[in-house]
């Protein structure tokens, strides 16, 4: 016996307003591409999508490395002066 799983990719509708500028350039790449309008728009924000993640990534590891770094530094403090009582 064989079962088969799928997923289906379902889609929101959304009204878009856009500036004038940005459209008629994507109109036109669109024509160069040959790419469907609802696909392009898509993948334009999944890719914008991951380039957010990213950003909120290592803005995210930026405020841990200070924190790591800040309590390095007290430990290190914390060791001088043990260095010191001799």
């Amino acid at each position: 016996m064989v079962y088969a799983f799928y997923t289906f990719n379902t889609m929101k509708s959304l009204s878009l307003k856009m500036d004038e500028k940005i459209y008629q350039e994507t109109e036109r790449i669109l024509s160069k591409v040959r790419k469907n309008r609802n696909r392009y728009i898509n993948e334009a924000v999944e890719f914008y999508n991951l380039l957010q993640k990213r950003k909120l990534l290592a803005k995210q590891l930026q405020k841990e490395s200070k924190q790591v770094r800040d309590e390095s530094m007290k430990i290190l403090a914390d060791f001088e002066k043990l260095g010191h009582e001799d």
